[in-house]
């Protein structure tokens, strides 16, 4: 399990800055597949043999989204799920979401 699966998302509440571009990359070392946009999020697109499984995937993020109260932009396709994360509060990166990410990185592979 990845030192960052085991963190908790912390609750944003603005006033901080958005992640520099080394931690960033940083952090992007410790998952598995994903990738940043401009440093501004994440974004990983996961592969099923059929549109059920890719939907079960798909709740069950949902159920971590809400236990962890980071929640990702999920878009859900036949046999594909893509995820994007970001800290909405500030428009930008934090840690809390390569924590969520990592986290996601864990139900895939369960």
């Amino acid at each position: 399990m990845s030192e960052l699966a085991q963190k908790t998302c912390v609750p944003c509440r603005g006033g901080v800055p958005p992640l520099a571009h080394d931690r960033v990359v940083e952090l992007l070392g410790e998952l598995e597949g994903w990738t940043s946009e401009r440093d501004h999020h994440i974004t990983r697109t996961f592969t099923f043999p059929d549109f059920v499984r890719a939907l079960a995937f798909v709740n069950h993020v949902g159920e971590l989204a809400e236990d962890q109260g980071h929640h990702p932009d999920i878009y859900l396709t036949w046999g594909k799920v893509r995820i994007d994360i970001w800290t909405h509060k500030i428009d930008g990166l934090t840690e809390s979401d390569f924590i969520l990410a990592a986290k996601i990185d864990q139900l895939h592979r369960a």
